[in-house]
């Protein structure tokens, strides 16, 4: 077979993103956060950008005389920003707040008042490493045991005093290996230290709760807990009461995890009768071109690397100003179509997809996908994410349709509702969100039910059980 050699002209098209319009892209799908920190690296590697601070003077005014030299002006401006740029690490390294005291420095504080021998503190201190963020020691001994080098020879029993010496210390509870053990820890130290124990028949039927009897507690079913405790409902009570004094998470006022704060990117205000979405000045970064530099180079040879960043700086600008304009354009089409939200609450929340939006501002759904993605809206009822808004319709008897959102909010108002001695099924609620005119199965109730995290009715009524005085079920 002979082999054929021939030029052809196809045409054809491709879509091709350009390099602004990948920056673009990327920016919009950036949280609050994350854009504060791409616009810190871009102020970092870009002398051509500088931040806008809210009390700048004309920087176009310190221009150097006419008369300076290109190269006495490039070289005030060098020491300008090296003087300045250390003033900036002298702000850095201020010490302006003390740092807080981690449950591992209070413990090993707390190890070094002891006259344990120092084979006896290295185990401790490789315990209280193992803790978790609660103040448990989740891995078994006999594990630890073998992940220890053998030349160390270091028995379980040798861990075993260790572990006792760490349980002794503040807070009580700390180093227990489950929530029975840390209970049982703290009851002990109640009434070793408690300068008025509770009752010792109490305490001891607490203490049996909590060793062998917390999954029948946890039911309710306290008939057969007072069987297996051979005692009367008011001691049982008491030894309740008792246990709902100790603290489940010994670590708790020591905990790592620091609180996320969400500051919201669009504020909506309802002015001259009309709900607007306004952007928040916090997040808005305040970007601008370097005038000096950006004259200078004016003024000065070609310098190919710096008109690079110069262009690169223009870019980021445009794409910062152009994430926010998608982001209020859809936020404010979110607030036109959810005025019932904004005027009455959660309940009241209308389906909408994300189609609508994007065939209403002529956008790609993806687009409004990464718009409303980690983007928060401070309301009347809460700071919400826009995602938020956006849900499957349900239909109602009365041939509308209402928001699986605005479902799931009567829901959790049924529920708070309820009688505590007899709380709903999730039949039940089905039957009465039927009466209210949305009709929904049994099965979708006890989806919503477990997204919204309300316990099952019968767990729900077990914990009524255990709470109200008089009843004896």
């Amino acid at each position: 077979m002979q082999s054929r050699q021939s030029l052809e002209i196809r045409q054809h098209q491709q879509l091709a993103l350009t390099p602004q319009l990948q920056q673009s892209i990327r920016l919009l799908q950036l949280s609050a956060q994350e854009l504060d920190l791409e616009v810190a690296q871009a102020l970092l590697e870009n002398p051509m950008l500088e931040q806008e601070e809210e009390y700048d003077t004309d920087v176009v005014t310190t221009v150097a005389e006419p008369s300076q030299s290109q190269e006495e002006r490039w070289s005030l401006l060098g020491a300008s920003s090296r003087a300045s740029n250390n003033n900036a690490d002298d702000e850095l390294t201020r010490p302006e707040v003390a740092l807080d005291e981690t449950l591992e420095a209070h413990l090993l504080q707390q190890l070094h008042l002891t006259r344990a021998l120092p084979r006896d503190r290295a185990l401790v201190t490789l315990l209280i490493d193992e803790l978790d963020e609660n103040g448990y020691l989740p891995t078994p001994l006999a594990e630890l045991v073998q992940y220890l080098p053998p030349e160390l020879d270091v028995g379980e029993d040798e861990l075993q005093a260790a572990l006792r010496l760490l349980q002794s210390f503040d807070p009580p509870g700390v180093g227990a290996t489950s929530l029975a053990d840390n209970l049982c820890l703290q009851l002990r130290h109640l009434q070793a230290t408690s300068e008025t124990p509770p009752p010792a028949g109490i305490l001891v039927y607490a203490t049996q709760i909590a060793r062998d009897h917390l999954d029948v507690l946890a039911s309710g079913n306290l008939t057969k807990l007072r069987e297996a405790l051979s005692c009367d409902q008011a001691s049982l009570r008491a030894a309740h009461a008792l246990l709902l004094q100790l603290e489940p998470r010994p670590a708790r006022n020591w905990a790592t995890s620091i609180a996320d704060y969400v500051t919201p990117d669009v504020i909506v205000r309802k002015g001259q009768g009309r709900w607007q979405a306004v952007l928040n000045p916090a997040v808005v970064p305040k970007l601008r071109i370097n005038s000096v530099y950006e004259t200078l180079l004016r003024q000065a040879p070609a310098a190919p690397a710096m008109q690079g960043q110069l262009q690169q700086a223009h870019g980021l600008i445009k794409s910062v100003n152009q994430r926010f304009v998608t982001i209020m354009r859809v936020t404010q089409a979110i607030v036109d179509r959810q005025l019932a939200f904004f005027e009455q609450g959660v309940h009241a929340m209308r389906p909408l997809l994300l189609r609508d939006i994007a065939q209403e501002l002529e956008l790609h759904e993806s687009t409004v996908s990464r718009t409303t993605r980690q983007k928060y809206v401070q309301t009347p009822w809460g700071v919400f994410e826009l995602k938020r808004f956006f849900g499957s319709a349900l239909q109602t008897d009365d041939g509308e349709s209402t928001s699986a959102t605005a479902v799931r909010s009567l829901i959790l108002r049924l529920v708070a509702q309820e009688p505590a001695k007899k709380p709903f099924s999730d039949s039940q609620i089905a039957l009465r969100l039927a009466e209210q005119g949305v009709v929904i199965a049994r099965r979708t109730v006890a989806k919503y039910r477990e997204a919204a995290g309300i316990e099952p009715a019968i767990l729900r009524k077990a914990r009524a059980a255990l709470d109200s005085p008089s009843s004896d079920d």
